[in-house]
C-alpha cells in the first residue's frame, strides 16, 4: 500500500445529544493496477469487521469496493486510486477516486452485448447501495456508494446516529 490514513471528523454530534460520538474515516491509496483490487477488497472487509458492523454489510462492502476499484483500474488510465471509507449518521460511505480520464470500453455488436461478461458492475453496486453517484471531471472520477447501517445496536449513538468510539487499530 502506498499510504493509509486514519482520521476522525472534527465535527461534533448534534446539540442536545450528549454523546462523544465521532465519524469514523479511513482511507488507502494504491497503484491503479489489477493486483491492487484484492488488496483493497481485503482492506475494506477488515475495516468493516473491526468497526463491528454486520456480516451482510461486510459482504456488500467487499463487492462494491471490488467493482469500483476494478472500474478505476480498467477504465481510468490513472496511476493511483483512492479508497475512503466513512461511517456515521447511520450510514457507511465508500468513495473510490481515480485521477485519470475515462476510457470507454470498445463497442460490441448486438450479439456480443447479450453474451458479454462485463459491463454490469454498477448495476450490482446499485443493488447493494442505497445511493451511488459518479462524478467525472477533468481531474478524474469519484464514485460514492452509500449503504445504510441497519443494526440499531451497532457502534453508534442511539440518539444522533453518529459512530461512537475510535478506529480500531
Amino acid at each position: 500500500m502506498t499510504s493509509i490514513e486514519q482520521a476522525f471528523s472534527p465535527a461534533l454530534p448534534p446539540r442536545g445529544c450528549g454523546c462523544r460520538a465521532r465519524v469514523r474515516v479511513i482511507g488507502c491509496v494504491m497503484a491503479a493496477e489489477a493486483s491492487s483490487v484484492p488488496v483493497l477488497r481485503r482492506f475494506a472487509g477488515r475495516v468493516v469487521r473491526q468497526w463491528g458492523l454486520a456480516e451482510a454489510v461486510e459482504e456488500a462492502v467487499r463487492l462494491i469496493v471490488t467493482e469500483l476499484a476494478s472500474n478505476a483500474v480498467r477504465h481510468s488510465g490513472s496511476a493511483d486510486l483512492v479508497l475512503r471509507i466513512s461511517a456515521g449518521s447511520g450510514r457507511l460511505v465508500l468513495n473510490v477516486q481515480d485521477f485519470g480520464c475515462w476510457r470507454p470500453p470498445r463497442p460490441a455488436g448486438p450479439e456480443a452485448a447479450a453474451e458479454r461478461c462485463s459491463g454490469r458492475g454498477l448495476d450490482l453496486v446499485n443493488a447493494f447501495a442505497a445511493h451511488c453517484e459518479v462524478t467525472a471531471t477533468a481531474a478524474g472520477t469519484l464514485v460514492a456508494a452509500e449503504l445504510p447501517l441497519p443494526d440499531p445496536d451497532g457502534p453508534w449513538c442511539g440518539v444522533c446516529r453518529w459512530v461512537v468510539g475510535g478506529v480500531a487499530a
